[in-house]
């Protein structure tokens, strides 16, 4: 059922990139051309030697013992996502019932979806049991800078609910300037890392799927990283304590 074929990204191209990157750790979140079909996920963990968690898509049938299986492998969340071009949005209901079950086990929610689309999705949010991760920034319309009313939402929401985390990824998606220092999309991120130092996370978003634009270079990626975090605090916070506090730690 899968509304787009990805190009192959074996495990051990991943692993090439982080080795040649300086990256220890990382977070495999699972595609949504995969479904709910966790098995390339939970290899690429296995593989990682405990240097990977993993944030999986579970569907209304899996078990107790799925979840365990799941979490024994390194996962510590669990993906929705609300694009349409790419899925069929989930119910409200159902990820409620997902989130009741993965709780207790610490996992967080992560949520993809439009900026439009984040307003609708509010309700929903404040009646999550768990932490809740929202990708690539809330996709801002970043011709509107970052004083628009869009963004501007968008930062009131997670000041307004403190399980609210985001990823200050994606410029390469989000940006109209483009590579290689995706200028107008890195104020979006800096904004975010000074409002909510303890609640942003950093990703690559290799290998890049949809991308129709342009390939996007991760080395240029990472080079933007000072201008994001433009403190060294700042940057042991979004590249370390973060990530160590919502995945390593949570159990």
């Amino acid at each position: 059922t899968r509304r787009y074929t990805p190009a192959d990204a074996p495990k051990e191209h991943l692993f090439a990139l982080h080795d040649g990157l300086g990256l220890s750790r990382c977070v495999v979140v699972q595609a949504t051309c995969h479904g709910t079909d966790n098995r390339a996920l939970v290899d690429a963990l296995r593989a990682a030697g405990g240097r990977a968690r993993g944030v999986a898509a579970v569907g209304p049938g899996a078990t107790p013992a799925d979840l365990d299986r799941l979490h024994a492998a390194g996962v510590r969340g669990v993906r929705f996502n609300f694009l349409r071009r790419l899925a069929d949005p989930p119910s409200p209901d159902h990820v409620l019932a997902v989130a009741d079950r993965v709780a207790p086990l610490g996992w967080h929610v992560a949520l993809y979806a439009e900026a439009a689309d984040l307003d609708r999705l509010v309700p929903l949010m404040k009646r999550l049991p768990t932490a809740i991760v929202i990708d690539h920034m809330g996709r801002p319309d970043v011709a509107a800078g970052v004083d628009g009313v869009g963004f501007r939402r968008f930062v009131a929401l997670m000041a307004e609910l403190p399980a609210l985390w985001t990823k200050v990824s994606g410029p390469e998606r989000l940006s109209r300037a483009g590579p290689p220092d995706y200028r107008d999309a890195v104020p979006f991120a800096r904004r975010l890392v000074e409002r909510f130092p303890d609640r942003v996370l950093w990703g690559t978003d290799w290998p890049h799927p949809n991308m129709t634009s342009h390939l996007p270079d991760d080395g240029h990626l990472v080079d933007l990283i000072p201008r994001v975090a433009v403190t060294e605090a700042a940057r042991g916070a979004l590249l370390v304590d973060n990530p160590e506090r919502r995945y390593w730690d949570a159990g």
